[in-house]
Formats: structure tokens, C-alpha cells, sequence
């Protein structure tokens, strides 16, 4: 892997789709002018395509599969000789580090690191790179075509960089990392390796991909948009529009008045979902035929609550509480983090007192408030959560003289989460109905716990993820 007569690729390791499944290897040329390579490597149920572009510094490629993997999982890597390749994400350089949970999360220097902490929500990662002196190597992924055959939506997230003794740039296609959707067959990519002296790449134009004769390839004349409008959410500069179905997933971010296109879809039905930052708020069903132009329009039907308090916007995330800032690229234990964890906030305090999580073995949320006369009686109280681990979900108790019933488990990925640094699951609210006569003119207190099954110690016991508290 040559550029400018230095050498990226690591000698041991190798740069692979995935390990140990024999490939059998087609070499071609193809395209306008026969001006492109195309070698074609087959094992199982999938097709890996390298592509060379005669005069581009790029290696192009997209991965056929008819069934998903045995390892559960689908990624490039790119590993890159450490030597040559000597920068990369600093929150996910591993080396010399020593394992605190798992095989994948480090000590280094008294602070914690992951390739899980090198990860960017889809919607926002189609180029990301490393470098070394004289070279640069992004991974670009053509958005959001290049995400279509992945799963897990525009807010899943997945690792893009590793630096141990080698520098290891992905593409995750699928992966059990908190997973919130199941494997797609078909195509996946347009994806490159692009080489520079150190600048940023821009996205090519993937349309050469039509001649190159790919499995599972559908060229932009085959395909439709949707176009519409959006509206009904409170802030109109933080809309996304994504489609999905079995088959494929898109997304787009909609202007400020609410109007969207969506990209270049596959033929299909689609659900169609409407986020206010990352809190899906309608839904619909739209279907896409090729060549064609579909309006559909999208209204929120997020109800309008008034709240005697709310700690947290209510958008799908925990923005706002407490380490949030910190928690997509630091272990919770991290010694950068705001501790403890459990604790009593006077809601008076607001959200920036609230921590974003709450973890089982580390004990309760209290929070305490103040009421008048006319604010007591039935009253109900909401928590709205964006992930969960091992089964946990809150549990409530009201001035230490009534606790809510325990929910049903939720259904959330069965994959640790916010200790790889992420929040983003199924959103969930819960919804406790307090009786009249518990909450009291003057001092109140609700403590809020996480019940669940299973059990577990400090960060990776049962926990939620806050994304809001309110009382109405």
C-alpha cells in the first residue's frame, strides 16, 4: 500500500474485510476505457471489491453480502504501519495502556481509552483519517449511499480508529455494538482509502461505480427521492428526516423552514421518521419508485406538556446533564469525569446538577423539590431514557412513602454501552402515576433506582441513561 514511495501497510497484520474465510480473488478491467481495476474476492456469502482508478491515489471498494457473517459482524480495516502512521485519534490510542474492563477499554497515563472512543454518529462520519509525516489516510464513505446496506441509523455510532502497534482505520457495516437493528443483505459502500500529502480528501463522485459491473450495484437513474417538508418541532435548526425498511436505511438533515430531499433511495416502502435532535417524534410510510419523485410531508406529534419542573430537554439525549460532554470519549470512571454519581439535587439546581446516568450498584437520584398547595395531589412523573444495560429500568420513590411498581424490561441492545461511549439505544419513556396524598405541600424528595435481574459491579451494573425528568 505505496503512496509517494512510503509504505502503509503493515506487514504482520494486514489490511483485510475479515480474517480466516479463504477469499478466492478475480482480477479485472472494466469501466470507460477499460481505465479501472476491479478485483473481485469471493468467500461465503460475501463479495469484497477493490477498485484502482487509473491516476487517482485511492483504493475504491463495496462489500456484497447475501447473509451476515458467522463472527456477527462486518468491517473493514485498514492496518497501517505504526511507523509510518503515527497520528490518529488520541482517545483511542491504546498503547501502553492496561486493560480496565474487557479487552478493549486502557488505562494510559491515568486516562481511559478505547477505539470505542474514536466513534462518530454516521450522519456526521464520511470522512475520517490518520496521518504520518508526507502521507494522510482518510477513510471516506459517500453519504449517505455509502451507509445504506448498514444498520443501526443516522445516530448509531461505531469504531473508526485504533493506534496500539498499529495504526487501524474501519468502516463498520455491522457490528454487536450496541446494535439497535438487525443485519441487511446487499451492498455496502461506496467506500474509499484516500491518499494525500496531509490534507482532507473531498467525497469523489461515486458515479463511475455504474460501469464497474458490482453485485447488488443500482445506478442513480434506478433510484427515487422523497422531498417534503417537516414541522411541528420546537427546534427547526435541529431537524433529521430518515427512511428505512429492511432492506436500506438514508437520512437527511432538513433546512431551518422545515423542507428536506432525501437522497437517492432504492425502490421500496419506507418508514419515514421525523427526529427533533435525536427523539423520533412521527412517523410515517412512504414508497419510493425509481426514477420517480415522491412528496410526502411529516408533522410532530410530540403532546405538549405543561410541567411543573423538566430537568433535560427532551430530544433523545442526555446532553445538558452531568459528564454527557465527556461520556462519547472517556470510560465513566474516567478521573476527568464530574463524580460522584449518586447523589441529591435540588431541581431548583437545573440540569447541569443531574449526572446523565444512573448506575445500580452506585446507588440512587434523589431529587428534591419544593410544592405549593395547589401543585399537590395525582400528579405524574416521567423519565425518559436513551439506552439501557442489562436489563436495568427506574424505579421511583416518593418521600420515602411510596415506590412505583418495577417496569418491564426494556428492549435495548445486549451490548454494554455508555462505558463504550455511546448513549444511543431505543428511546424509552416511563411514565408513574403518583396518587394523591403522597406528594405534600413543601419538601419533597423522589429517589429514583434501577431495578433489574441482573447484577453487576460499579459501571458495568445495571444503569440507564438519562435523557429527561419531569413532573406534571
Amino acid at each position: 500500500m505505496k503512496f509517494n514511495n512510503i509504505e502503509a501497510q503493515d506487514g504482520s497484520k494486514r489490511s483485510h474485510i475479515a480474517s480466516g474465510i479463504g477469499a478466492t480473488c478475480t482480477v479485472a478491467l472494466t469501466g470507460t476505457s477499460n481505465n479501472f481495476i476491479r478485483i473481485s474476492c469471493t468467500a461465503g456469502s460475501i463479495t469484497h471489491y477493490y477498485i484502482a482508478q487509473n491516476g487517482v491515489a485511492a483504493i475504491h471498494m463495496a462489500t456484497y453480502a447475501s447473509a451476515p457473517l458467522p463472527v456477527g459482524e462486518l468491517r473493514y480495516i485498514a492496518r497501517l504501519r505504526r511507523s509510518t502512521i503515527t497520528n490518529g485519534f488520541p482517545a483511542a490510542t491504546t498503547d501502553g495502556g492496561s486493560a480496565i474492563e474487557g479487552s478493549d477499554v486502557f488505562l494510559v497515563n491515568g486516562q481511559t481509552r478505547s477505539k470505542f472512543y474514536s466513534s462518530r454518529q454516521f450522519i456526521d462520519d464520511a470522512v475520517k483519517g490518520v496521518s504520518g509525516p508526507g502521507i494522510a489516510i482518510h477513510m471516506v464513505v459517500d453519504p449517505p449511499r455509502g451507509f445504506e446496506g448498514s444498520s443501526g441509523g443516522p445516530f448509531f455510532r461505531d469504531i473508526d480508529n485504533q493506534i496500539g502497534d498499529v495504526n487501524e482505520l474501519y468502516f463498520y457495516m455491522h457490528s454487536g455494538h450496541t446494535q439497535t437493528e438487525n443485519f441487511r443483505t446487499g451492498l455496502k459502500g461506496p467506500y474509499s482509502l484516500i491518499f494525500t500529502t496531509g490534507s482532507v480528501p473531498a467525497v469523489p463522485n461515486y458515479g463511475f461505480y455504474d460501469s464497474l459491473g458490482l453485485t447488488g450495484w443500482l445506478a442513480q437513474s434506478g433510484r427515487g427521492r422523497v422531498t417534503g417538508k417537516a414541522t411541528g418541532t420546537n427546534v427547526p435548526q435541529y431537524v433529521v428526516v430518515a427512511w428505512s425498511n429492511a432492506n436500506a436505511q438514508y437520512w437527511t438533515r432538513a433546512a431551518t423552514d422545515g423542507s428536506f430531499t432525501s437522497p437517492y433511495m432504492k425502490p421500496g416502502t419506507y418508514t419515514m421518521t421525523l427526529y427533533k435532535i435525536e427523539l423520533a417524534v412521527a412517523t410515517a410510510s412512504v414508497t419510493v419508485s425509481g426514477g420517480g419523485t415522491t412528496t410526502s410531508n411529516i408533522v410532530s406529534t410530540e403532546p405538549a406538556r405543561s410541567a411543573i419542573f423538566q430537568l433535560g430537554d427532551y430530544d433523545g439525549t442526555p446532553r445538558g446533564f452531568i459528564n454527557a460532554d465527556k461520556i462519547e470519549w472517556q470510560h465513566p470512571s474516567d478521573s476527568r469525569m464530574t463524580t460522584p454519581w449518586a447523589r441529591s439535587v435540588a431541581v431548583s439546581s437545573g440540569a447541569g446538577a443531574v449526572p446523565m446516568a444512573i448506575f445500580k450498584d452506585l446507588g440512587s437520584l434523589t431529587l428534591t423539590f419544593s410544592l405549593s398547595s395547589s401543585q399537590i395531589g395525582a400528579r405524574v412523573f416521567e423519565i425518559a431514557t436513551t439506552l439501557a444495560f442489562a436489563g436495568g429500568r427506574p424505579v421511583i420513590t416518593v418521600n420515602n412513602s411510596w415506590t412505583s411498581s418495577i417496569p418491564a424490561a426494556p428492549s435495548q441492545p445486549d451490548s454494554r454501552g455508555v462505558t463504550r461511549g455511546t448513549w444511543r439505544g431505543n428511546n424509552i419513556l416511563y411514565t408513574y402515576n403518583i396518587p394523591s396524598g403522597v406528594l405534600v405541600s413543601g419538601s419533597n424528595t423522589v429517589s429514583i433506582g434501577v431495578a433489574s435481574g441482573s447484577s453487576g459491579a460499579q459501571f458495568l451494573s445495571p444503569n440507564v441513561v438519562l435523557d429527561m425528568l419531569r413532573l406534571y
